[in-house]
């Protein structure tokens, strides 16, 4: 047994000991938790092997016993006659049981509950459940899927089969009532009644599921439904208090309404409503060009916009480097100029960029516009980490690559992020840049006037760097991604989509140093895959020369 927690130590402190929570916003850390469970199940499986050789033996001596009593039983005192009889009886009784208890009592689970509770501690935590199952919800709401097609597992390019059974469907809709998203809520409890009237099984019962949809379609203010739902409650469960109650407040609610609409002359208002519930408007106005242009829809690629986009080979201003190797170079977008460059990076280039990152990966941070600080927020699901020269040289390469093909220095960019993302991992739209002017004395001087004027309570987010603003973007595919993952701008109606090796480069500023807003952009969930990335963000000290300003706000 000892061995099966040695084994664990070794194996999984190292890989697992940087990670606290949130697997569900890395694919990559989520990788080590089926290393974790195929370990349990052959710890599991070696548990029961002893066990079921217990049992064997335990089996075999009350086999034994039982030939030999019913023959003494039958006539003890002529059994016990023979004097090596009355000696083995005495023998069993003083030894043999007691050593038979000794086996009994003998824990062979110890192996087996060390290594799971060393392992517990590594186990996914609430969060992670609640964060899994809003991912799931995310990929509903993104690309239009109905519960019953996520049930199925009906989803492009899967490469497996999964399925969600009835207490998974009512993990879900528990998970979306516990947050208060009643939504989603009667969703997935419909999924489930759906499922168990199929005939599939399941722990859970129809009452309980009746339950949290009944108030659930309450609160989304459909009172008739409510009502009907808590007497299809009552007729299984005539016991249940809560629902005795609520019956009582649905009537008196339901009849409340009617006298005020009889005091209107009107029964407009007493027509039962359809069960079909609109999604809540939430924080993020453009949602709906967002998820379109995720799906592929509404893309404003039209021909006369293609007409403009071009494929070349690119020296980067005749950078000796490229000039024996230049890079093929594709346009994505005319205006502003969004190109993409392909094979940037090698196969063995991005798995050992991987393999150096991800034991530094931390759940991805956004700056808080108000107070300037680092906080995660449910818009960016993901996990990054920050790589130095120093770390391998193959980042020192790829910097210098960068350097090359944009034609802008790597002295005063950031560090190489690479990011990771997780279940249904996003970024929603978002600027790359600072929208707060850097120097406070300009917002009499007109340079950055709108941009003081509208952002003068954000923080400004790289003062404190000394090399000015983001001025450009440089985003590396590390991986394809089966179905999602797009990066989108929602103010282009534009969309670019993944490809393993290659890199998208646009410029955050124009060339007067004011943002440009039609840049926001943002990171599709990923409905099926694993997404890897990696990017430069370039600043404008070092960048003068190499990219002079221009002479209006519109440059």
């Amino acid at each position: 047994m000892k061995r099966w927690v040695s084994t664990l130590l070794v194996a999984w402190f190292g890989v697992l000991g940087c990670v606290q929570a949130e697997f569900f916003t890395s694919i990559g850390h989520m990788t080590d938790l089926i290393y974790a469970e195929k370990d349990l199940v052959q710890s599991l499986k070696e548990y029961i092997l002893v066990e079921e050789a217990k049992l064997s033996k335990i089996k075999s001596w009350a086999n034994k016993m039982e030939a030999l009593t019913s023959k003494s039983a039958a006539d003890p005192e002529g059994y016990l006659a023979h004097p090596v009889n009355a000696y083995k009886l005495v023998k069993r009784l003083n030894t043999d049981w007691p050593a038979l208890e000794d086996l009994v009592l003998q824990d062979s689970a110890a192996g087996f509950i060390a290594n799971l509770s060393v392992q517990r501690q590594f186990f996914p935590t609430e969060e992670d459940e609640m964060g899994a199952a809003k991912a799931l919800m995310r990929l509903q709401d993104t690309y239009k899927l109905d519960p019953d097609t996520i049930s199925k597992g009906q989803l492009p390019g899967t490469k497996y089969q999964a399925m969600l059974s009835v207490d998974d469907c009512f993990g879900m809709g528990r998970s979306a009532y516990n947050e208060g998203d009643y939504y989603h809520t009667v969703l997935w409890m419909e999924q489930v009644l759906k499922q168990l009237d199929a005939g599939e099984e399941a722990t859970i019962a129809k009452a309980e599921v009746l339950d949290y949809l009944s108030y659930a379609v309450f609160q989304l203010g459909d009172l008739h439904r409510a009502l009907e739902l808590t007497r299809r409650l009552l007729s299984l469960d005539p016991s249940h208090e809560r629902a005795g109650g609520n019956l009582r407040y649905f009537e008196r609610l339901l009849e409340e309404e009617r006298e005020k609409m009889l005091s209107n002359q009107t029964e407009a208002g007493l027509a039962t409503q359809e069960s079909i519930y609109e999604r809540p408007v939430d924080y993020l106005p453009e949602r709906d060009v967002y998820e379109s242009l995720c799906r592929g829809e509404g893309v404003k690629l039209t021909p006369r916009r293609q007409k403009r986009l071009f494929c070349r080979y690119h020296h980067g201003n005749r950078t000796p480097q490229l000039l024996i190797a230049p890079f093929k170079e594709e346009d994505e977008w005319d205006s502003p100029h969004i190109v993409r460059y392909y094979d940037v990076m090698s196969d063995e280039e991005i798995e050992r960029i991987k393999e150096i990152a991800k034991p530094k990966l931390a759940r991805a941070t956004v700056r808080d516009p108000k107070t300037g600080v680092l906080t995660v927020a449910s818009y960016r699901v993901s996990k990054s980490s920050w790589l130095e020269e120093d770390d391998d040289p193959v980042v020192a390469r790829v910097n210098l690559r960068m350097q090359h093909i944009t034609g802008l220095t790597v002295k005063t960019a950031e560090l190489l992020q690479v990011a990771n993302y997780g279940m249904g991992g996003q970024y929603e739209p978002h600027f790359d840049f600072s929208r707060r002017p850097f120097d406070s004395g300009l917002k009499t001087e007109g340079n950055r006037l709108a941009t003081f004027l509208n952002y003068k309570n954000e923080q400004d987010a790289f003062k404190r760097l000394g090399t000015g603003n983001r001025v450009a973007t440089f985003l590396n595919y590390m991986s394809d991604v089966e179905a999602g993952g797009a990066t989108v701008f929602p103010d282009l109606g534009a969309a670019i989509w993944p490809k393993k090796g290659t890199a998208v480069f646009w410029y955050n500023l124009l060339r007067s140093g004011e943002g440009d807003y039609r840049t926001r952009h943002a990171a599709c969930p990923v409905l099926v895959g694993c997404k890897w990335v990696s990017n430069k963000w370039f600043h404008e000290r070092g960048q003068e020369f190499l990219r002079p300003c221009g002479s209006t706000e519109v440059d």
